[in-house]
């Protein structure tokens, strides 16, 4: 087989669950610090290391087929490309990352009114102006470099930066005025090449994949045996096992019953499945589910 596609990944702090999520929906991706050409155990593929708020420009302008980036990167440089889906995870947690203005929890500063006439820095300059102008608001923006938070009040009196948490805003001791766009990673490909039947094709198998692998996040495989005529209590006594797979054994009067169940709850079900007479309890974890 040849080369297909062309995909961009972020490096930086996407890079290592952005790894991860691939490994799950079945691509073992192999990275060197010294190189941004990442080899993949698929002949298809071939992928780049790239900033992320540069792939999205590179997809556009067909230096690249698609990419995974930032939707907020997407939208910061007003690129034409198409989006093939929505993947909800970022570097720590499932939370979007959100872009806020900032300010000192001490400023006087309240509302984006206030911030007529007024310095703003970010790293996103063209999702801030056009907040700004959006609002009606007439501010000076200025390109950040990084470090921003420590740029209030000194440099500037409010800053727009992408949090997750939150947390490095608070040891700041900055508070959020606005949130103006929350981001979540997008699969995007540029229009010809989503023209393309082939390429096509290879990126709505990616995007199935991983796909299930977010599925799968938070779930558990469950199985058990259980005497038959035990199963209709289980059943009503355990709302969370829904639909399961039930199959007769070998051994006349049990059956077999296979589940999917959030691993959060896990820990309090099992003790209760042993109490209905359920053996051989098994949980085990998922690489995907594809709904």
């Amino acid at each position: 087989m040849s080369q297909i596609l062309t995909l961009g990944l972020p490096s930086g702090s996407l890079m290592e669950s952005t790894i991860d999520l691939f490994d799950k929906a079945g691509f073992s991706i192999s990275t060197s610090k010294r190189s941004y050409r990442p080899s993949v155990d698929d002949p298809e593929l071939g992928l780049r290391l790239l900033r992320a708020q540069e792939i999205s420009r590179y997809v556009e302008h067909g230096y690249l087929d698609a990419g995974l980036t930032g939707r907020d990167w997407v939208a910061e440089n007003a690129s034409d490309v198409h989006e093939i889906i929505e993947l909800p995870f970022s570097k720590a947690t499932a939370r979007p990352t959100r872009w806020v203005l900032v300010v000192p929890e001490a400023s006087e500063i309240h509302s984006v009114k206030d911030l007529e006439g007024k310095r703003v820095a970010t790293e996103a300059v063209g999702l801030t102006r056009r907040f700004f102008e959006k609002a009606g608001v007439n501010v000076e923006i200025e390109f950040s470099w990084g470090a921003t938070e420590v740029k209030v009040p000194d440099l500037v009196d409010a800053i727009v930066d992408i949090t997750e948490t939150g947390s490095s805003l608070r040891a700041n001791k900055l508070r959020i005025v606005e949130t103006l766009m929350e981001s979540f990673p997008v699969l995007i490909v540029n229009k010809q090449a989503w023209a393309d039947p082939v390429k096509r094709a290879k990126l709505e198998n990616i995007a199935l994949l991983l796909k299930g692998a977010l599925n799968a996040r938070d779930l558990v495989g469950l199985k058990m045996n259980l005497p038959e005529a035990n199963l209709k209590n289980l059943l009503e006594a355990l709302p969370a096992l829904r639909n399961p797979t039930v199959s007769p054994l070998a051994q006349s009067g049990w059956v077999a019953v296979e589940t999917i169940i959030e691993e959060k709850v896990v820990r309090e079900i099992i003790p209760r499945l042993k109490a209905l007479g359920a053996e051989g309890i098994i949980e085990y974890p998922l690489n995907k589910v594809v709904y």
